[in-house]
């Protein structure tokens, strides 16, 4: 950084504002005599065929405005006019502010970029738009809706776990981006919980994920006597579990990884057992055979196991007699579209009987049985409790 050789008051007082706040002197004087330059213009006007300059006195701090004819600054001649120092004094002090912020501002944000990848613990504390925005410390993060899960429900002053992704400009300007959905939040939470992948002797190889729904991680050790899957899970499940409870429940596989796309399949259709499977490495195709009862486990809820698996291993899998299942499935759909469940009985609204079914109640006799309870369920306020005790009634 340049330091202004002029030994003044004004001078030092300058230098060591933009010491502290990373701006250079000559930059911050430069953006004065612009701002004063444009006070003056504002202010006085200006005259056809003239152009107008600003010069600082490092000795008072003081401005001088001088007037020369297009291309002929030689001819310039002084019209500072009476009491400008007062307006120019001032245009100086807020661009100063306006530097300072934008460079404490920057300064932020570089700090922000070095940290992309880790995880950060923020509050929601507004909502623009479908933007949350997020309190993450020196900053505020936005979470746009592609990084948000849509099982989650969000609100304010609610404190959450996220993964700074990036900086990224917008038209509002840069600005750190934080998220929910993203496979990273996944890996820098196993990074936290378990020490082995901190330390590199368990390394993450590939995730597969569905935000809110299901996760598979494939994990491999890269020293000898470690065990990847049981590093990842910790005596009685604790370390999965923790991450589990950070991602609102969603569902967690750790598999082992393997050089082997066959044993890689295998392992990536976990919990079904008894997998043949059969490349075509042409097509990048996998075509597995699975036993009947163990068919509904490979191909998982509306085919997410499947899916993920895919995801996982770079391979289209094609399951023999997945359509079987497929066909029952949507027959069992069509079925519950014609009979209405108890709840839609009792005329209560579809975000109130989701919340409720995710809560494990799904009949009348239990919500009948929880009806002095039910406003404590997450997602179900005061005017939706009132529905329900009149509903019952």
């Amino acid at each position: 950084m340049t330091v202004l050789k002029a030994r003044t008051e004004f001078a030092s007082a300058l230098n060591q504002i933009c010491a502290e706040k990373g701006i250079e002197p000559d930059v911050a004087l430069e953006s004065i005599k612009s701002a004063v330059l444009a006070a003056y213009r504002k202010d006085y006007g200006v005259k056809e065929g003239m152009d107008y300059s600003v010069d600082l006195d490092m000795e008072t701090g003081g401005f001088k405005v001088y007037e020369f004819p297009e291309e002929e600054e030689e001819k310039k001649k002084e019209v500072t006019p009476p009491g400008f120092g007062r307006i120019a004094s001032m245009t100086a002090k807020q661009v100063i502010i306006q530097k300072l912020r934008e460079a404490e501002k920057t300064a932020i944000l570089d700090e922000y970029s070095k940290r992309a990848g880790t995880l950060v613990s923020g509050m929601i504390i507004r909502f623009d738009g479908p933007n949350a925005i997020v309190d993450i410390g020196k900053a505020e993060g936005v979470m746009p809706p592609q990084e948000q899960i849509r099982a989650e429900r969000y609100s304010v002053n609610q404190r959450l776990t996220f993964l700074i992704k990036e900086i990224r400009d917008t038209a509002r300007g840069r600005e750190v981006i934080v998220s929910r959905a993203d496979p990273g939040l996944v890996e820098a939470l196993f990074r936290r919980e378990v020490p082995e992948v901190a330390s590199g002797a368990v390394e993450i190889k590939v995730i597969a994920r569905e935000g809110g729904g299901r996760t598979k991680i494939a994990v491999s050790s890269t020293q000898l006597g470690v065990d990847p899957v049981g590093s990842c899970v910790g005596q009685k499940g604790v370390r999965v579990q923790a991450v589990i409870d950070e991602l609102e429940g969603e569902k967690i596989d750790v598999i082992q990884y393997s050089d082997s796309l066959e044993k890689f399949i295998v392992a990536a259709l976990s919990p079904a057992e008894g997998i043949k499977v059969k490349l075509n490495e042409k097509k990048k195709e996998a075509i597995v055979s699975v036993p009947e009862d163990q068919l509904s486990l490979a191909i998982g809820k509306e085919g997410q196991n499947v899916r993920l698996a895919a995801k996982l291993t770079g391979y289209r899998i094609d399951i023999k007699g997945a359509e079987k299942i497929v066909k029952k499935t949507e027959k069992e759909k069509e079925k519950a579209k014609t009979k209405p469940s108890e709840l839609e009985e009792l005329g209560l609204s579809t975000r109130t009987i989701t919340t409720l079914e995710a809560a494990g109640i799904e009949t009348k006799k239990k919500l009948a049985s929880q009806k002095d309870t039910v406003a404590a369920i997450k997602g179900i306020g005061p005017k939706a409790a009132e529905e329900i005790k009149k509903s019952l009634k």
